[in-house]
């Protein structure tokens, strides 16, 4: 649990240490005033006179000393303040009683003294309350003095309010927690046997499935003290800093056993030692360190458990992931069909839904969706559902908030041409009826001319019936062919191709690649791979900038070019051959979409009835050969 935080001022805490600077000043100043008598000049010239005088000090326009002699019941120390000599020796002959005037009185004295010390204590107050720490570790100068301590946000037992009922889709890896659990709760009675509890768990999987999530649900369902933070904040400018703060976590986590420490994205700790080029990496290596040692230093029986959560498990260092620290990895991968609709059972509680809402059939348009897309998909729906003023959440919202997350937003003020529209529903249905038509490829959901987006000009949508693992060589192939598909189209219908089919191109191509460098799948270059495969746990875009090792010749790079063209062109040409023989449909459903601006349900369906239909021969060869002498 927490210390309890002072809710004074942190400016206020340090006020017994100003007010006895301030006393010792104040009586330092005074004594010096009530024990030396301030003679007139005329006085002291005539002490001077008397030989009285013993010793003086001469300032410009002050003369202190002692008498030799002091009066009765008065001090020996004088101070007395000069007057112009011959003003003085007017003054003297004519016997008149004179003395000087000071500077500045006991007043000026004490702001002299006095204001220059404040003004560097109150500098210094501000000082410490700016470099403070937010969570309140206080007493005086808990700033700067406090860089060492952890930064964890602490949690108590009934802090944490999500348990293993707000966590689905990840049956599996809760059953794998349920272990922690049981041992946070009675850890006498889980190592009677001599068992002992692994010292971490490493949560991995892609973003957004819900590795957080997941470690505050262990925590609320065990009920004890939760240590979160994250792998940054270890690292600082100063080496030493971060291994204080691992020593500090550690020790708070003891003191409060049984508690969970949980370090998200440790990757931002945890990298592999001397994996970078750059120097300066003693601070990491460090805290690392120090990290490994805690690990290796404290007794699971105490009740302390630490989880880490991380979507990049291939640049930990081997020293964390060895027996003994984190020996058990729990993974967290996209939710199946099944998962999905587990999941938005959970978020769909939170929204007013129709009652005719369907979360198989949301499930089944969001293939790929993590459990964050989702409660985001919800929202989405729930938002759209406001817009409209209807009284509930209903399926065409859902559908909606789809095409927004997955193709952008609708863009009906964006001008085109006539020529241009035309072009882009012939495209569009280019793939649809290619789709349509062969038998292993996903369901056409919906057909649209409606710009979305940065750049999409119209989509097709998929829907896949079912979630898939492995995909054959003659699937991939029919991918490649709806991807050309609108190229094709455009040129049977118009006679020329435009730059709409830029991103089609770009991902057959790299569809393409992977089948003749990592798949194995061109005859003449065999069963070798000579790409190394992304990371399954980050998106494309991620490994972007990484530099791929050639480990190939020359010839085998020529063999390898040849074969991704091949590919390439024999989908484009199946493609072609699919849509000269249903060249009266292609034109028929382009006219349509071109003046509904977006297909589905019983429009789709008729269409796809169409393009289904056994085509004759002799229609397909007449079409080509039309086709070939335009």
């Amino acid at each position: 649990m927490e210390e309890p935080v002072s809710k004074d001022p942190r400016w206020m805490r340090g006020w017994p240490i100003v007010a006895a600077l301030a006393l010792v000043l104040a009586l330092q100043l005074f004594g010096q005033v009530f024990s030396v008598t301030e003679l007139p000049y005329s006085e002291f010239l005539q002490e001077v006179a008397r030989h009285n005088v013993a010793e003086v000090v001469v300032s410009p326009d002050r003369i202190e000393g002692h008498l030799a002699q002091p009066p009765a019941g008065g001090h020996d120390r004088f101070v007395t303040y000069r007057v112009d000599a011959p003003l003085a020796q007017q003054l003297q002959a004519g016997d008149v009683h004179f003395t000087g005037a000071a500077q500045g009185g006991w007043l000026s004295a004490l702001f002299s003294w006095v204001m220059p010390a404040l003004v560097f204590v109150g500098v210094w107050l501000l000082v410490m309350r700016a470099s403070g720490r937010k969570d309140g570790l206080g007493g005086f100068g808990g700033g700067l003095l406090s860089i060492g301590r952890s930064r964890a946000k602490v949690f108590g037992e009934t802090d944490i309010k999500v348990n293993f009922d707000d966590v689905a889709g990840v049956d599996e890896a809760k059953a794998e927690l349920q272990e922690v659990v049981d041992f946070l709760k009675a850890p006498q009675a889980h190592s009677r046997l001599g068992a002992r509890m692994p010292k971490g768990i490493l949560l991995v999987g892609p973003p957004g499935t819900g590795k957080t999530l997941l470690a505050r649900a262990v925590a609320g369902q065990a009920g004890v003290p939760f240590f979160s933070i994250n792998g940054s904040e270890f690292v600082e400018m100063f080496v030493g800093v971060g291994a204080a703060r691992v020593r500090d976590l550690f020790e708070q986590a003891r003191g409060h056993a049984p508690a969970i420490v949980f370090i998200d994205e440790i990757d931002a700790l945890g990298r592999a030692r001397g994996a970078s080029a750059l120097g300066g990496q003693d601070e990491k290596e460090q805290t690392l360190n120090q990290l490994l040692a805690e690990m290796d230093g404290f007794d699971s029986r105490l009740g302390v458990v630490v989880l880490a959560a991380t979507n990049r498990p291939e640049i930990l260092d081997a020293a964390l992931l060895r027996a003994g620290r984190f020996d058990r990895q729990v993974v967290l991968d996209r939710p199946d069909r099944r998962g999905r609709v587990e999941i938005l059972q959970v978020h769909l509680q939170r929204v007013h839904g129709s009652p005719q809402l369907d979360a198989d059939a949301i499930a089944a348009l969001t293939p790929g969706f993590t459990g964050a897309d989702l409660a985001n998909l919800v929202n989405e729906a729930a938002l759209a559902a406001t817009r409209r003023n209807a009284d509930d959440v209903a399926m065409q919202d859902f559908t909606t908030s789809v095409e927004r997350v997955v193709a952008g937003l609708e863009k009906r003020n964006r001008i085109m041409n006539a020529q241009e529209r035309r072009a882009i529903a012939v495209h569009e249905m280019g793939h649809a009826l290619v789709a349509m038509a062969l038998p292993g490829t996903d369901k056409v959901h919906k057909v649209s001319i409606i710009p979305r987006g940065i750049g999409a000009l119209g989509f097709t949508m998929q829907r896949p019936t079912e979630d898939r693992f492995l995909l054959t060589r003659s699937e991939l192939e029919d991918r490649m062919a709806v991807l050309l598909g609108g190229r094709a189209a455009e040129s049977i219908l118009l006679a020329e191709v435009s730059t709409g089919a830029e991103d089609d191109l770009a991902r057959a191509t790299d569809l393409a690649r992977a089948m003749v460098m990592r798949f194995g799948m061109d005859d003449k270059l065999g069963n070798v791979t000579y790409e190394r495969a992304p990371s399954p746990l980050l998106p494309v875009s991620a490994e972007l900038g990484v530099p791929q090792v050639r480990q190939y010749s020359d010839q085998t790079g020529r063999d390898i070019d040849i074969g991704i063209r091949r590919l390439a062109d024999a989908a484009f040409q199946r493609a072609s051959d699919i849509l000269l023989g249903r060249k009266a449909l292609l034109r028929q459903s382009s006219d349509l979409l071109l003046t509904r601006e977006s297909l589905e349900g019983d429009e789709l369906a008729a269409i796809a009835r169409a393009a289904c239909a056994p085509q004759p021969a002799a229609t397909v060869a007449a079409e080509a050969a039309a086709t070939l002498g335009r």
